[in-house]
């Protein structure tokens, strides 16, 4: 029996999923049970996979659907990525604004369904879900960040083989790295508040998200 969802959202990949359950759930919403999450995460694996107009016109027609989310990351061209998102949905959503909102985009697609795009880090920058996720750096860790940066390029000078476009995702590993305990992925970083799940610089994406969502 397929599973019927009234709250769904998009995303590139399974960190994506670890992560956004964390957070939102540290900013006071209960997320519910695997089986029947506030909001189910749907991974594409990969931003070529969502960015299909008959992905997005088929999610749109899923039984029992209210509210449908998409989630990308902007990468080295916040404006393209918009563009090219915003022509997949225009199948779907003739109306969808030409301009990204920089709060995200919330919008009532022409079947009455609630639907909302938000591109990482924050609408406007290029970056990634890690570069969003360096926002929650706790203020007492600024220096101890600033050297991790320092650290990464220099690695990076020296033959260091991640791409200059994963410079985020390297420069947050290696802060992690020197926590306690070393080491921790995204999600059980900010389940032990290693991030900072609360941090004013994270609250845009979780008034977003809940107001997508109409989560209290």
């Amino acid at each position: 029996m397929v599973s019927i969802h009234h709250n769904i959202l998009l995303v590139e990949g399974k960190q994506d999923v670890r992560v956004i359950p964390e957070l939102i759930e540290a900013n006071g919403v209960n997320w519910g049970t695997r089986k029947s999450p506030v909001v189910y995460i749907r991974d594409y694996d990969g931003y070529q996979n969502l960015v299909d107009p008959d992905v997005i016109s088929t999610e749109l027609q899923a039984s029992g659907l209210s509210v449908l989310g998409i989630m990308i990351d902007a990468d080295d061209n916040p404006l393209g990525r918009w563009q090219s998102i915003r022509s997949a949905c225009l199948k779907s959503i003739p109306d969808i604004p030409e301009a990204l909102p920089e709060e995200g985009l919330i919008h009532i697609a022409p079947n009455g369904i609630k639907f909302g795009i938000w591109i990482m880090p924050d609408n406007k920058m290029r970056g990634m879900l890690e570069t969003f996720l360096t926002y929650m750096i706790p203020i007492e860790s600024q220096a101890l960040w600033s050297f991790a940066q320092e650290v990464a390029q220099e690695a990076k000078n020296k033959g260091a083989v991640f791409t200059d476009l994963h410079l985020d995702k390297a420069n947050i590993y290696t802060w992690l790295a020197w926590q306690n305990p070393p080491g921790r992925q995204l999600h059980q970083a900010i389940m032990e508040r290693i991030l900072n799940p609360n941090h004013p610089n994270a609250q845009r994406f979780v008034t977003w998200f809940r107001t997508l969502y109409g989560l209290t």
